[in-house]
């Protein structure tokens, strides 16, 4: 496949409301939108970086620069022949997964659209639906957090996650599982708490929780397994998480039960897989994490959870939970068993709506070959 043109877009979408974590708060999310033309076919990524260097150090800037500047010159022009050799192209780029993920995933896209295939076949999929979950900032009131529940689980949502930090977390636990006993939760502190916290996660043992999501330092693997020897509740890594390695190292020293898996994270599709195939091996299993993406990004993480070892419900919500429209055609939807369909198209299955991308467009640029 020809690698004729790659171009590059930053986008700036709005926020439906504003999203809460113990990070801060975000009203809009900034992403960069890649496009691959080859070979008669475009294919499309979106790289998860943002706007602040708050949940990892790249940020929009940073991915631009080592989009624009190392990895697309690497393959623009060449004739690649899978996606392994695009990644081996510019191998000895160390780290910035964020910005390789999102040339890979335009990649991917644009292989599964020259077999005629779909996204979700091409990884390995295996569902034509997939459970969603949805994930909820923190609140300003235990009412106003009950409220939104009762509304997301009105929708079909299977599956119930709150953000947490330190005085803002079994206040909303203890109303959460009082008010809905039966209901699939799970907190998420964006590693907000330390060692120093293990009473307070021995005292949320008692809340059925499916699992605690990183409450301990964002690049930690050792002090989670302390603590996860201390406490009953599964604890899920996320931040910690970037590549196989990191994943065989947590399961070995016992640091954690379950593993998030974002592409974005871990530099994109194929590492992905590899974790996912590493934990089915060890029976841990794994759910599909959420960066706020646009339904480009969402298609992608739709095809990947499609894949057999993500048996949990993911952080994969439909588009209008984060925007009022979405840059794709048609937009992501929630079915009543709270379910979401995998696109079946070429691909990613869906469209870009080049009228909305246009709208949201801050820059771009542009590489032929």
């Amino acid at each position: 496949m020809k690698i004729n043109r790659i171009e590059l877009r930053h986008i700036k979408m709005i926020l439906v409301s504003p999203f809460v974590t113990s990070m801060g708060t975000e009203y809009d999310e900034e992403h960069i939108i890649v496009r691959v033309d080859a070979d008669g076919v475009t294919g499309w990524g979106e790289s998860v970086a943002e706007g602040t260097p708050f949940y990892s150090y790249e940020t929009v800037p940073t991915a631009w620069h080592i989009l624009n500047d190392f990895l697309i010159p690497s393959i623009i022009g060449k004739d690649i022949s899978s996606v392994d050799e695009a990644i081996a192209s510019y191998a000895k780029v160390r780290g910035h997964m964020m910005a390789k993920a999102g040339l890979e995933a335009a990649l991917w896209d644009a292989f599964a659209k020259t077999k005629g295939i779909s996204l979700s076949k091409m990884l390995g999929g295996v569902r034509d639906k997939i459970a969603c979950g949805v994930s909820i900032g923190i609140q300003d009131s235990v009412p106003g957090l009950i409220h939104k529940v009762e509304g997301y689980l009105a929708e079909g949502y299977q599956r119930i996650k709150i953000k947490i930090a330190p005085g803002l977390d079994m206040q909303f636990v203890e109303a959460l599982r009082r008010e809905f006993p039966n209901t699939i939760l799970q907190v998420d502190a964006n590693s907000a708490y330390t060692l120093d916290h293990i009473g307070l996660f021995k005292e949320m043992d008692q809340y059925n929780l499916s699992l605690i999501e990183q409450p301990l330092g964002y690049e930690d693997i050792f002090d989670h397994s302390k603590l996860q020897r201390e406490i009953k509740t599964a604890i899920c890594l996320d931040e910690s998480i970037h590549s196989l390695d990191d994943t065989r190292a947590a399961i070995e020293l016992g640091s954690c039960r379950i593993i998030n898996i974002k592409p974005g994270r871990v530099g994109g599709f194929t590492e992905s897989k590899l974790i996912h195939d590493y934990c089915a091996s060890m029976n841990i299993p794994v759910w599909h994490g959420g960066m706020l993406e646009s339904g480009i990004g969402r298609a992608g993480n739709v095809a990947l959870a499609s894949l057999p070892n993500f048996t949990l419900p993911g952080d994969i919500s439909a588009s209008k939970k984060y925007y009022k429209e979405d840059i794709v055609e048609p937009p992501f939807t929630i079915n009543p068993d709270g379910t979401m369909d995998v696109p079946t198209g070429p691909g990613i299955g869906v469209e870009v709506n080049m009228k909305i991308l246009d709208k949201v467009t801050v820059r771009k640029c542009e590489q032929k070959g």
